[in-house]
């Protein structure tokens, strides 16, 4: 009878007897090989600690698996190719700095501070407006078709000598508003040679480096430092501006010839030396074999 007690009360208590909820730990499964990945399995736990709050139960356990270092190692040597070494400018490609446009580059107000790269077929470069300090010979070395070059508004303190030796088809050069204290060895076929509001004095020009310019028709030289007008002025020069230097004084030679009272300098247009020290009217036979007197004070 006792044994008959027994079993119905042990029938009555089961169904009252439940398994412990898995702890919160227990929900995320997480298959760790080896103790060299104890760092990769704590991230995945942080991770699911972060951004995994909230989300589905079903969501919290998705099954994580870390592999070993051997594994990683492969899969990453598989599934990479090794990038080809960087070569210099690779970052930013001159054509996407500047814009490239049938053989003219415009390269202005992007504060680049040296002459980028340029295509071979390039002409004309127009880097208005940068920081650019100093030129050099193999800025443009491998560029033999150009034709026009703007600095306008650069910082640029000094020019190799060689910088525009083989640049024999180049016609205009434009130097403007820089810290020029000297004159470099300008290529033989230039038309215009701007180089107007700099700090250029008479010592950093040398006796021969406009003589053999024969083509040169435009010389702005204007707003710099001079005492004196450049010798050796070519006949080609139609255009003369020499304004506000520190110029006191000129001679028969200077634009004349003073052993020659037939000589008639017939291609000048203008010569402008006003804001400058020199008195012109105290120089008459500076301007007899000009067509037009210079503009600037006589008295």
């Amino acid at each position: 009878m006792k044994t008959l007690q027994s079993t119905l009360l042990l029938f009555l208590f089961v169904p009252l007897i439940k398994p412990a909820p898995p702890s919160q730990q227990d929900s995320r499964i997480i298959y760790d090989y080896g103790t060299d990945n104890l760092e990769e399995t704590f991230f995945s736990q942080d991770y699911e600690d972060k951004y995994l709050d909230g989300k589905s139960t079903k969501e919290k356990e998705t099954m994580i698996i870390v592999p070993d270092e051997k594994s990683f190692q492969l899969q990453k040597d598989e599934n990479i190719t090794p990038l080809p070494p960087k070569k210099e400018n690779d970052e930013m490609p001159t054509c996407l700095l500047c814009v490239c446009l049938s053989g003219s580059v415009y390269c202005e107000e992007v504060d680049i501070d040296a002459v980028p790269p340029l295509p071979k077929e390039s002409a004309y470069l127009y880097a208005r407006f940068n920081k650019i300090k100093k030129l050099t010979a193999k800025d443009f070395a491998d560029i033999p078709n150009l034709r026009r070059l703007d600095f306008t508004g650069n910082l640029i303190e000094d020019i190799e000598d060689g910088t525009f030796s083989k640049l024999s088809l180049l016609e205009e050069l434009t130097l403007a508003e820089n810290q020029l204290l000297k004159l470099p060895v300008l290529p033989p076929k230039l038309t215009l040679f701007n180089a107007k509001y700099n700090k250029i004095k008479s010592r950093g020009i040398k006796a021969n480096t406009f003589k053999k310019l024969h083509n040169l028709s435009f010389l702005y030289l204007d707003h710099n430092a001079l005492e004196s007008v450049p010798l050796n002025l070519p006949e080609s020069l139609r255009v003369i501006h020499l304004q506000f230097n520190n110029i006191t004084s000129i001679t028969d030679d200077t634009f004349c010839k003073a052993n020659d009272t037939s000589y008639i300098r017939d291609r000048i247009e203008e010569i402008r030396l006003e804001g400058n020290p020199v008195i012109l009217g105290k120089h008459p036979n500076s301007f007899i074999c000009l067509k037009r007197l210079p503009i600037g004070s006589y008295i």
